[in-house]
This record gives structure tokens, C-alpha cells and sequence, in this order.
């Protein structure tokens, strides 16, 4: 089964803390509508862009973009 990986970026002064946090919601939110998520973090890109991350089915992809409306996502293998 396809994976993807959605992403939020955070731009500008903010920290690698923000990002993480908002993966506390996201895990939240997956919990509740009971979606299998493989992998979820923070990561900080250079001092002024850090992005949160989720990685989950295809499948799941709708209702996730839909609700949480990430900033871009990415087809893995």
C-alpha cells in the first residue's frame, strides 16, 4: 500500500517547538477518527523554517487533507 508523507511548514522566527507541538494535534486528530499513522515528528529545516509531519495511507490522504490542510505532501515508496 502507497504511503504519504504530509507536511506543514512553519516559516519565519519560529521554532522547532511549534512544530512540534502541532504534531500533538495531528497525532490527536488521527487517534480520534482512528487512521493508522507510521511516523510523525518535527523537524527543523534552518533557523527560519521547521515543518511538522505525518506519515499515513493513501487511502486516509481525504479526510486528513481535508480537516488538518496540510502545506504540501509527498508520495513514498
Amino acid at each position: 500500500m502507497d504511503k504519504i508523507k504530509l507536511i506543514w511548514d512553519f516559516r519565519g522566527s519560529t521554532d522547532l517547538q511549534v512544530a512540534t507541538h502541532y504534531t500533538k494535534h495531528i497525532v490527536e486528530f488521527l487517534e480520534e477518527k482512528n487512521i493508522k499513522f507510521f511516523d510523525v515528528g518535527g523537524q527543523s529545516i534552518s533557523e527560519f523554517h521547521q515543518l511538522a509531519f505525518v506519515i499515513i495511507n493513501k487511502e486516509d490522504i481525504d479526510l486528513v487533507k481535508y480537516v488538518l490542510k496540510p502545506s504540501r505532501a509527498k508520495m513514498l515508496k
